[in-house]
């Protein structure tokens, strides 16, 4: 399932790709992203997402949850990506603990619940790096 928020400005929009199995979070992550004046998409499963990826649709950041129901985690997910897409960002977030996570990750990982300006400020670093 793919849905999409409503879209922020469009001069100068970065996109991201918000992959997250709760649609309810996922949602709410786009909206508070598109009042930023970002571009975002959510994707609520690794097969959705890998379509939107493949599809060639502007993704600058993937912001992914780690632990996703359907056999692949946010971590092979974005390592497919970044076979796809060279230059994509990365941003993770988790509500578990896992040791070790951050040896295997390609970007920050945030830990859920995730406050918005955490999550601004993050997006932004990362998007200017």
């Amino acid at each position: 399932m793919i849905g999409t928020a409503s879209q922020g400005p469009a001069t100068g929009k970065r996109h991201i790709l918000v992959v997250d199995d709760d649609p309810t979070f996922g949602e709410a992550l786009c909206q508070v992203l598109n009042r930023e004046g970002y571009g975002a998409v959510l994707a609520t499963s690794f097969h959705a997402a890998l379509g939107i990826l493949e599809a060639e649709q502007p993704v600058d950041l993937l912001l992914v949850d780690i632990v996703m129901p359907d056999g692949v985690n946010g971590l092979a997910l974005s390592r497919m990506a970044r076979l796809r897409r060279r230059d994509l960002k990365v941003v993770y977030m988790t509500g578990y603990s896992i040791p070790g996570i951050e040896r295997e990750a390609l970007g920050p990982i945030l830990r859920k619940p995730v406050d918005n300006q955490t999550l601004l400020e993050e997006i932004s670093r990362q998007l200017v790096a």
